[in-house]
């Protein structure tokens, strides 16, 4: 990475984790920035992660920086490109991380920006949000979504590749609507579904919550994802109406055609549903990371009896590997064992898996 001074608008829970890494990729570059919450900047100068706290958007500051990245959410975004469009100095870019491309690189192209500015999207995120819960390692193969406007330099979107792989994540260069329409299907809709669904069981719930009760397993793994924001899911919502308008169309369109296999009994048309997707689904490759948060974890038969969480927790502390949570499963209808662990990384996971197999210990991915 050629930059020696960047600038952070907004340092939550992707701008810290960007800001991290790129200082861990190099100590000596001069990380500036600003946002509402002071006292998280002082933390983030604290953790060595920011070099200057900016109190505004003034010009003596980011006229010294060779790119600047705008992390608020997204709507905000297009605000924070004008402001700043004065300021840059000759060879200076701008990129953002929000989720949507088209509208900020409309935006671009209206302040002619499009000599400066090139859209990025890291494909990392948590169900936890802030710069408390960011980390050097969050955007690790995860996808990097490049959005030039059109007629964008090369040498541009080439630095920005280079972020991306200061960072250890996957630089991928796409045209701003393909990626819209793209994370609409894999990203947006899953929200909008995971939410409605949830909604659903609330409302279809009796006096006794049941379904609250026993919703375990297979259903907190499918629903995860609607812990998120709903403040950052609304202007998702707002700046990628039409793609999620698209793809919920043909998703309920789906679901009218299960809805009819099940009315009349059509065991084959619904043989074909869950072995297409089971196919399918089996394709998709676990190396590198999507747009949703993968979950690191894995489940162990275990018998519930005085120690015995205790013991496997000593088990795994013997080796250093640290536990994100643990739980009991009650609902183990999907063949989930009786305890589920999570870890923080894929690696830790691993050794985990392999580190309990030598003890004997039955596990369920």
């Amino acid at each position: 990475m050629r930059e020696s001074t960047v600038a952070f608008i907004g340092l939550g829970l992707i701008g810290g984790s960007l800001a991290r890494a790129l200082k861990k990729s190099n100590p000596e570059l001069t990380v500036m920035a600003y946002m509402r919450s002071r006292d998280k900047l002082l933390q983030a100068k604290e953790d060595g992660v920011v070099d200057v706290i900016l109190d505004g958007l003034d010009q003596d500051a980011l006229s010294r920086c060779d790119m600047i990245f705008l992390c608020t959410p997204v709507e905000w975004n297009e605000e924070y490109l004008k402001i700043v469009r004065p300021f840059l100095k000759k060879g200076a870019i701008v990129t953002d991380v929000g989720s949507t491309k088209t509208s900020i690189c409309q935006a671009a192209d209206r302040l002619n920006m499009g000599d400066c500015f090139v859209g990025g999207h890291p494909m990392a995120g948590s169900e936890k949000t802030g710069y408390e819960n960011s980390t050097d390692h969050l955007l690790e193969n995860a996808y990097y979504m490049i959005t030039p406007p059109e007629g964008a330099p090369q040498e541009n979107v080439d630095r920005l590749v280079e972020v991306a792989r200061a960072v250890n994540a996957i630089p991928m260069v796409i045209a701003p609507k393909d990626h819209d329409l793209a994370v609409a299907a894999i990203s947006h809709l899953p929200h909008v579904v995971a939410s409605s669904l949830v909604n659903l069981v609330r409302d279809s719930d009796d006096s006794r919550e049941t379904m609250k009760q026993i919703a375990a397993g297979g259903f907190k793994d499918i629903t995860r994802i609607a812990s998120a924001s709903p403040e950052m899911w609304e202007q998702i919502c707002m700046t990628n109406t039409d793609n999620i308008a698209f793809m919920l169309e043909k998703y309920i369109s789906s679901l009218e055609d299960i809805l009819s296999s099940l009315r009349n009994r059509d065991e084959t048309a619904l043989h074909q549903l869950f072995d297409s997707s089971r196919r399918y689904r089996n394709s998709i490759s676990d190396r590198s990371r999507g747009a949703i948060e993968p979950e690191y974890s894995f489940s162990v038969d275990i018998v519930d009896e005085v120690g015995s969480i205790s013991t496997l927790s000593v088990i795994l502390a013997a080796k250093g590997i640290s536990i994100k949570n643990i739980g009991i499963n009650h609902n183990r209808e999907h063949g989930e064992g009786a305890l589920r662990i999570s870890f923080y990384d894929e690696k830790s996971r691993q050794a985990a898996w392999d580190r309990l197999l030598d003890y004997k210990y039955t596990l369920i991915p």
